[in-house]
């Protein structure tokens, strides 16, 4: 028999692969044929948390014959997927972001507006009396820290909260001190040359017509990644001309005092002065308090679109 196949969306972070990770455990004790895979390459943060635990990444996943039953964490979304997700059958989907596919079938589909896809996953071990092991837990502890900034970010829930102090205490860890360790490990981009830097955590959105790329990289020091700001605006236009864009906006975040520089280039690129009142000088501004693309990004660039 195939194995099932579960995977988080491309360019993926914390919560996509140990989502992966966690949900194919969760339905192997409940008896499936599930393989945890991966769809890109694993951050430098993400590794962290595998070399802390002693586990290998997933399977990379670069494509799938037609027909193939998957399982989707942490995307909901045909562009973030898959290439040929719509030939696929959908068994499950877990996630915590808007909904943007459609199926001509009936799935089980988890959805919640919480900070971290494993805060959900967390419910399901329980609904279904399945015990959570340290290492499993230290997966899940680590991506609601990764995806809630350490409990900062306004997309973090008193129910993220709850749920990652109960798998700290299951981790042996301390969320502040492992936490902090890990995101700083995150935040190393020597090694990366301007095009990985700018597909790290890089996500296609249409903000109602306006055909955009909005992409974030966390850092203790801005000041640090500025200092390739002349390359990262190169980088930025050779894929707005690429992909036909008319806005390209990289958040650079301060995850010590949760702010956000943004370098912003494209027509398009006034959306930015007018959703968050600012002007745009060399292509760049300070955004105080905005960590979070998904609560603080998005929608406030839609609605002004």
């Amino acid at each position: 028999m195939q194995k099932i196949l579960i995977f988080g969306h491309k360019n993926p972070d914390t919560d996509s692969i140990t989502s992966s990770i966690v949900l194919a455990n969760l339905e192997k004790a409940l008896g499936k044929n599930v393989e945890a895979c991966r769809l890109g390459n694993i951050n430098k943060e993400t590794q962290y948390v595998l070399d802390y635990i002693g586990i290998e990444p997933p399977r990379l996943l670069e494509n799938v014959e037609d027909g193939t039953e998957v399982m989707l964490v942490d995307h909901a979304s045909n562009k973030e997927s898959i290439e040929n997700l719509d030939n696929c059958t959908i068994l499950k989907i877990v996630d915590h972001h808007y909904v943007a596919l459609n199926t001509s079938y009936p799935l089980s589909y988890r959805a919640e507006p919480v900070g971290c896809t494993q805060t959900i996953l967390y419910q399901l071990y329980q609904e279904n009396g399945i015990e959570i092991d340290k290492k499993i837990a230290t997966l899940m502890v680590s991506a609601i820290i990764s995806d809630t900034l350490l409990f900062k970010s306004p997309t973090c829930t008193p129910q993220d909260i709850e749920t990652a102090n109960q798998l700290a205490k299951i981790a042996g860890i301390d969320c502040s001190t492992y936490g902090l360790e890990m995101l700083k490990a995150g935040t190393d981009l020597s090694e990366f040359s301007i095009e990985e830097i700018l597909k790290l955590d890089a996500k296609e959105i249409v903000l109602k017509e306006v055909k955009s790329v909005i992409a974030q990289v966390n850092t203790a020091s801005i000041d640090e990644v500025m200092l390739q700001k002349t390359g990262l605006e190169a980088g930025m236009q050779k894929v707005i001309e690429e992909k036909g864009l008319e806005l390209f906006m990289l958040l650079i975040t301060d995850i010590i005092n949760s702010n956000s520089q943004v370098i912003v280039l494209g027509k398009r690129a006034d959306l930015v002065e007018k959703s968050y009142g600012v002007t745009l000088e060399s292509n760049t501004a300070l955004l105080k308090g905005v960590v979070s693309r998904k609560k603080q990004v998005v929608p406030i660039l839609t609605e002004n679109a």
